[in-house]
């Protein structure tokens, strides 16, 4: 089968595929390419309201396909980077599923989502000194400021794999959970993020992002918006909010 990014959109959620297992979900250097349309066209989507990225069968994503670092390492670390930056970009909360291995590029892909939920045996690697290769400075800080220095030295230096227990100690997973579990958890948290304010979603997204020139306009948007009110009607009548606040309106 021709590896591919396969996506679907069921109930407010868009779900990405990396789908390469004859090399456990390695990104091919069209794979990169195809990243930041797609994610652009489901951000657009007002039917999408959370973005669930993972891999095909048990595994994530091994990483790069190696084979296209031979072509040129330079243009697939830079179609990596574009990818990893739209993905970091999207405005709607994204979530990485974690199975099997997440190592090199698939790590670079999890940690540009917000969030990180694993099964119990994945195995996590940033892997670029067993290669001679710079690790992008952008992904490098990306990386700090999720497990700090001190782990991001230890990852970047030794490329040796860490296992899902130590990853959550770190900081670089969100959720561990057996892996007969983890679909009923991705399903039933991802119901809570799809019914929650976009609006407060969104700003949260930007100011955690470390954005300093938006506060006027954040205000704006929610004096603007009917959601806080919206909110506080549904708290008082032990309802559902209905929320109508969105990115792609904006």
């Amino acid at each position: 089968m021709e590896p591919q990014l396969r996506h679907t959109v069921t109930d407010g959620v868009a779900t990405v595929v990396i789908d390469h297992p004859a090399k456990r979900n390695a990104m091919t250097t069209r794979m990169w390419g195809r990243v930041p349309p797609l994610l652009a066209g489901l951000a657009a989507d007002p039917a999408v309201r959370a973005l669930v990225l993972t891999g095909a069968g048990d595994t994530f994503c091994a990483g790069a396909d190696i084979s296209s670092l031979r072509e040129s390492a330079g243009s697939a670390q830079d179609l990596a980077v574009r990818a990893e930056e739209a993905l970091a970009a999207f405005p709607k909360p994204t979530l990485a599923v974690v199975r099997g291995y997440c190592v090199g590029g698939g790590c670079q892909l999890a940690a540009a989502c917000d969030l990180r939920f694993a099964a119990d045996d994945t195995s996590f690697g940033v892997t670029p000194a067993r290669l001679g290769i710079v690790y992008p400075a952008t992904t490098t800080r990306r990386l700090v400021s999720l497990v700090g220095p001190a782990t991001a030295k230890y990852l970047l230096f030794s490329g040796e794999l860490i296992g899902a227990e130590r990853a959550l100690r770190t900081g670089l997973v969100d959720e561990v959970l057996p892996s007969d579990e983890l679909d009923k958890r991705v399903a039933e948290f991802t119901r809570v993020l799809a019914a929650r304010s976009q609006l407060t979603q969104a700003a949260a997204k930007e100011f955690a992002a470390g954005r300093v020139d938006r506060d006027a306009y954040w205000a704006e948007q929610a004096r603007g918006s009917d959601d806080t009110a919206e909110g506080v009607a549904a708290f008082l009548e032990r309802r559902q909010p209905r929320f109508t606040w969105s990115p792609a309106a904006d």
